[in-house]
């Protein structure tokens, strides 16, 4: 590996030098003014209590960093006519992009009440962080963002997520060294061993130490730079240092660093795509040691404050009781000079102006930072092409996943050309019954490889790494620059990106109430490998409680289906990839299971999202004499099965049986766009009638989701309730008291025009279960009529 040796060369001017930095005076400026001040903007009399708000948030220690480094990409992009967006890693920067994006123009055009003058100005500062204007983050609102940050570990996976299938893309991202703490930013640095300098752009990893997290040291600005060299050149980089806090020293030093490495990162693509991909390069980094809270106050009240944690946040308040503050505040903002910065009407004066790049070269205006506007439909074929033929409900197997894996292959096969869709995956694409894929493509995979690796390629559209942070990152990065893609996952697993599906779905949920953000291709989980068939790996690969943490989203943005076969997986997947500004959760088991429905009947069934299947039904012309619902491949097996006991023993009995696709359909249309309204939902479930459901995730949900309608309280749910262990497929729901013997029996212990004369099938239902228990704790597999069930009718 090539060690990265400094610059030494001073390629600013005097006449450059002098404009940067009087430029980067105005954004900390801007910065400080956003925190601290609710009029009085450009100081034009003396500060007063009334001129400060009234409740100090935000965040400076970082902005000041982040604010040198957007001049500094700003000079390159102008100079090399580069085509670059910024993430800023560090949550708590956000005034200082907001202050970057409002001195290029841009935040004006979008905002046009926020303009660029005195008025403008007052505006800018009162609304950051403050009732009914702005957060403190690089949220939705914030041209040019695609990563808020609010949350960290996610800023490096983002970026190279961004750069996929982008060649002339440079994605400039900073990482706070609070976050590169995180487990999910260390991963992210080996993204790097999956981008091909042939078709994709180029990350520019910027690591901001700046010594401090909110009270502590960090790790990374502790180790030496044998240390930190060691560390990155492992990662596969190439690092530059930029260390000091004398101004025109660092400016001089960031400016030949720069100047190299875009040389560095051109040379690369150019090798590439002159003479193809020969070996992994040796992507170029920085290393930013800045100060802290740099060219605020040296200390307040005695106690260090700039280069120390004390200047993370506000670095100091009390205004009102302590004069001092006021003075020491007013000292402070005056030290930018904002006289020589701005005009008398507050106007950005000329020569600072003609710094910052025009048009969609500005970083706030790129229009891969509102990836909608890039967006095209993804070519599709016809889903119909793909369906299991099912002449008769209930007897045909097929695996759902595999079925699925063959659409998705054509998908990616009329997308190769447009390169605008990828399948991201923790190693489970095969696992997961989708390797039908590598019929067209390979896993991409710039690393090393031996003879024997297979399905392996430089330009390979998909992309596993064990980290579902990594994976659900490179997603997000690619959806939010205008793309489509596909995760699949083990349904247990999912909850690793918990928190960041969440982070995403809020993202979603703002960014449609902004005008000008242009809807994104929806981000599409497969879950499979799920809770029910889960029974080899054991207690620690069965949980369904992905669904509940989606469904606590805002209606608008989450959807959820549990199709019950393959026809009605294909039909689900196709509406899911053509949809736009959602997270679609789709959870499917890859098992061979039964088939239920021919295409036509499963796009009906799917479309309506849920329906009284008739052939499973003896209830026609009658009222029923209870409900079976069921959603999920496994629940409605079971809940068939079921049925179908309760046929052969109680013939009279009047059985409606009903099947959920989109679990939504649920909730009143009060509370989900998808929802039934009161009467259609009393139509199908009755207003009086037992109801048993069987669900195939925590049984409480479909009691949240139902709780206002009419028979609520003759509904009684069945579902996981955290009884696992590794153990045969049908004794997973034998243990959950989802099986059928348990269904049934809830059906007889309901239906009071059973009787007495139920009490024998009752006795012959709990003596199967007992017979189950014997039969696999002697053959280790279900018994035959279990295994080998199929609808009879």
């Amino acid at each position: 590996m090539t060690l990265a040796s400094p610059p030494q060369t001073k390629p600013l001017s005097d006449e450059e030098l002098r404009k940067m930095n009087a430029y980067w005076r105005a954004a900390n400026y801007l910065t400080v003014g956003q925190i601290y001040l609710l009029d009085n903007p450009l100081l034009k009399e003396p500060l007063k209590i009334e001129h400060i708000k009234p409740r100090l948030l935000g965040h400076w220690g970082t902005t000041p960093g982040l604010n040198f480094l957007y001049v500094h990409l700003n000079r390159i992009i102008k100079k090399d006519d580069l085509n670059m967006i910024y993430i800023a890693g560090p949550g708590h920067g956000g005034p200082g992009i907001v202050a970057n994006t409002y001195l290029e123009g841009t935040y004006s055009e979008y905002y046009p009440n926020v303009s660029q003058d005195e008025e403008g100005m007052k505006r800018l500062f009162k609304q950051f962080s403050f009732p009914s204007g702005i957060g403190s983050h690089c949220t939705p609102e914030v041209p040019g963002s695609i990563h808020e940050g609010g949350e960290l570990g996610y800023s490096l996976s983002h970026a190279y997520g961004a750069a996929f299938d982008n060649p002339d893309l440079i994605v400039a991202c900073v990482v706070g060294d609070g976050e590169a703490e995180t487990g999910a930013l260390a991963t992210s640095w080996h993204s790097n061993k999956f981008l091909n300098p042939v078709h994709d752009g180029a990350v520019l990893p910027i690591l901001h130490l700046n010594g401090y997290k909110i009270a502590n040291p960090t790790v990374l600005a502790r180790m030496s730079r044998e240390e930190l060299q060691s560390l990155f050149v492992g990662y596969g980089y190439k690092p530059y240092y930029v260390e000091g806090s004398d101004p025109e020293a660092m400016h001089q030093l960031m400016g030949a660093t720069l100047d190299t490495i875009i040389r560095e990162i051109k040379d690369i693509q150019e090798e590439a795509r002159n003479h193809g991909f020969r070996k992994r390069p040796q992507w170029p980094m920085i290393i930013m040691k800045s100060p802290k809270g740099w060219t605020g106050p040296e200390e307040v009240d005695g106690k260090k404050t700039e280069d120390f944690w004390r200047s993370h946040q506000v670095p100091f308040g009390e205004l009102a009781s302590k004069p001092e503050h006021l003075k020491l505040l007013e000292d402070w903002m005056k030290s930018y000079k904002p006289e020589e910065l701005f005009d008398e009407h507050g106007k950005l004066k000329p020569e600072l102006a003609e710094l910052a790049p025009k048009g969609q070269r500005r970083m706030s205006d790129n229009p891969h930072a509102n990836g909608g506007i890039l967006l095209r439909d993804l070519k599709m074929p016809d889903f119909q092409n793909y369906a299991v033929d099912v002449p008769e409900s209930g007897k045909v197997v097929a695996e759902a996943t595999k079925v699925m894996g063959n659409f998705l292959r054509d998908v990616l096969k009329l997308n190769q050309e447009s390169r605008n869709f990828r399948i991201v995956g923790p190693d489970e694409t095969k696992s997961n019954r989708l390797d039908a894929v590598f019929e067209v493509t390979n896993r991409t995979w710039v690393a090393d490889t031996v003879p024997e690796d297979e399905n392996l390629s430089v330009d390979g559209r998909v992309m596993e790494i064990l980290s579902e942070n990594t994976c659900q990152g490179w997603l997000e990065g690619y959806l939010l620059t205008g793309r489509h893609g596909f995760f699949s996952c083990y349904e247990a697993f999912i909850h690793i990106v918990d928190s960041m599906f969440n982070q995403h779905a809020k993202w979603l949920d703002t960014s449609r109430d902004i005008p000008w953000r242009r809807p994104i291709a929806s981000l599409n989980y497969l879950l499979t490998s799920h809770v029910w068939r889960q029974d080899h790996n054991g207690f620690s690969h069965q949980d369904p409680g992905f669904i509940d943490i989606v469904v606590n989203k805002k209606a608008g943005v989450i959807r959820v289906y549990l199709p019950p076969d393959a026809n009605c997986l294909l039909s689900v997947t196709d509406h899911c990839l053509r949809s736009r500004d959602y997270v679609n959760v789709i959870i499917a088991g890859k098992q061979p299971a039964l088939q239920y429905l021919g295409m036509d009947a499963a796009i009906k069934h799917c479309t309506k999202g849920i329906g009284i299947w008739e052939w499973a039904s003896n209830d026609q012309g009658s009222e029923p004499d209870v409900v079976m619902a069921c959603a999920g491949d496994i629940p409605t097996l079971e809940t068939l099965a079921a049925v179908d006991i309760l046929r052969q023993n109680f013939p009279d009995l009047k059985v409606r049986v009903v099947n959920v696709v989109d679990l939504m359909v649920l909730q009143p249309p009060s509370e989900h766009p998808h929802g039934l309204s009161d009467k259609d939902f009393d139509s199908i479930f009755t207003t009086d009638k037992p109801i048993i459901f069987a669900f195939h995730g925590y049984p409480w949900l479909i009691h949240r989701l139902t709780y206002r309608r009419t028979n609520h309280n003759n509904l009684h749910v069945r579902g996981y309730k955290e009884e696992g262990t590794t153990t045969t497929p049908f004794d997973m729901v034998v243990r959950n008291d989802l099986d059928r013997f348990n269904l049934a029996d809830d059906v007889i212990d309901r239906v009071p025009k059973l009787g007495y004369k139920a009490a024998y099938v009752k006795q012959m239902l709990h003596d199967k279960l007992i017979e189950h228990k014997h039969y696999i704790a002697k053959y280790g597999e279900d018994m035959p009529e279990i295994r080998d069930w199929k609808w009879p009718y």
